[in-house]
C-alpha cells in the first residue's frame, strides 16, 4: 500500500528556515519522480517543486525559486524540502507525491499523506 508520511513543519518567523521530510513506502521509490505540493487555507493545492527519480533535475514554482531546495535520498525512500527566507505567504499544509514529470506538468499518484503544517508568522 502506497504511503507518504510528511514531517518537519512548524511555526517559524518570517525569514526563518525549515526542512521538511517525506518518507514513502509501498512502491519503488527510486523509479519515480517526486514532488512537493502545498495547500493554503481556502486555496487549491499548488505544485511547489519537482525532482527527477535520480535527483539530477529539479523544477520550482516561481514564488519559491531561490528560497526552496528539493532533494532526495533514494536509499532512505525520502524526499526533502529545504525552505529558507520563509514568508507569511508560504503558510500552508505541505504534501509530497510520486509520479512522472512531463514538461511543466506532474502526473502524480492518487494517494496523499496527512501533510505537515508550516506556519510563518511573527
Amino acid at each position: 500500500q502506497v504511503q507518504f508520511v510528511e514531517s518537519g513543519g512548524g511555526l517559524v518567523q518570517p525569514g526563518g528556515s525549515l526542512r521538511l521530510s517525506c518518507t514513502a513506502s509501498g512502491f519503488s521509490f527510486s523509479h519515480y519522480d517526486m514532488s512537493w505540493y502545498r495547500q493554503a487555507p481556502g486555496k487549491e493545492r499548488e505544485l511547489v517543486a519537482i525532482i527527477t527519480s535520480t535527483g539530477g533535475s529539479t523544477k520550482y514554482t516561481d514564488s519559491v525559486k531561490g528560497r526552496f531546495t528539493i532533494s532526495r535520498d533514494n536509499a532512505k525512500n525520502t524526499v526533502y524540502l529545504q525552505m529558507n527566507s520563509l514568508k507569511p505567504e508560504d503558510t500552508a499544509v505541505y504534501y509530497c507525491n510520486a509520479g512522472s514529470w512531463y514538461g511543466k506538468d506532474f502526473y502524480g499518484m492518487d494517494y496523499w499523506g496527512k501533510g505537515t503544517l508550516v506556519s510563518v508568522s511573527s
